[in-house]
């Protein structure tokens, strides 16, 4: 099996592959470790559990080091290493601050539907009781990682492509490459 990392981040039709980590309602925040091929627990978090699917855009490196980060909005149910394509809507712009630390490191979030949303005609955007929901959701889940975020904005679906595309560049220049 490959690396889940190393996927193509763009599928056959140019729709972003996300590939979900911690499902949507957990309780505890999983992150695929390449090393072992598998999921591992990270830690728990609030008993509100993820308000969506959360995972990483493969063959993408974020300025903190890690795939570029992404929650994908539907109201279905999925498990860890699912690959949803996806279409990029909004960047949830913000930056953390770890306990102890004084230097701030922006990590933005990706925030994606799936492909076949759209498909079916639906409406795609972020609707302002979403964005509340998931800023009060990253800024708590990130004290509980002993993370002081900072919510600085939401970007468009151009900032959010732009995003992708700088994340995919960076992951090139480290000399990866993706596999199908």
């Amino acid at each position: 099996m490959p690396n889940l990392i190393d996927l193509g981040c763009r599928d056959d039709e140019g729709n972003l592959k996300m590939v979900v980590e911690t499902s949507k309602g957990s309780v505890v925040k999983l992150k695929y470790s390449a090393l072992l091929g598998t999921f591992e627990l990270q830690r728990f978090i609030s008993s509100a559990g993820y308000p969506y699917d959360w995972g990483f855009i493969p063959s993408t490196l974020a300025p903190d080091g890690d795939p570029l980060d992404a929650m994908v909005i539907h109201e279905g149910h999925t498990w860890p290493g699912v690959v949803i394509p996806c279409v990029a809507i909004a960047l949830l712009k913000l930056t953390e601050v770890k306990e102890g630390e004084q230097e701030s490191k922006r990590n933005d979030r990706l925030i994606v539907v799936p492909a076949v949303r759209l498909q079916e005609g639906t409406r795609v955007g972020v609707e302002p009781a979403t964005r509340v929901r998931l800023e009060q959701f990253f800024v708590a889940t990130g004290a509980l990682a002993k993370k002081s975020v900072t919510i600085e904005g939401w970007g468009n679906e151009g900032d959010a492509t732009e995003a992708v595309a700088r994340a995919s560049l960076a992951y090139q220049a480290k000399g990866r490459r993706a596999v199908a």
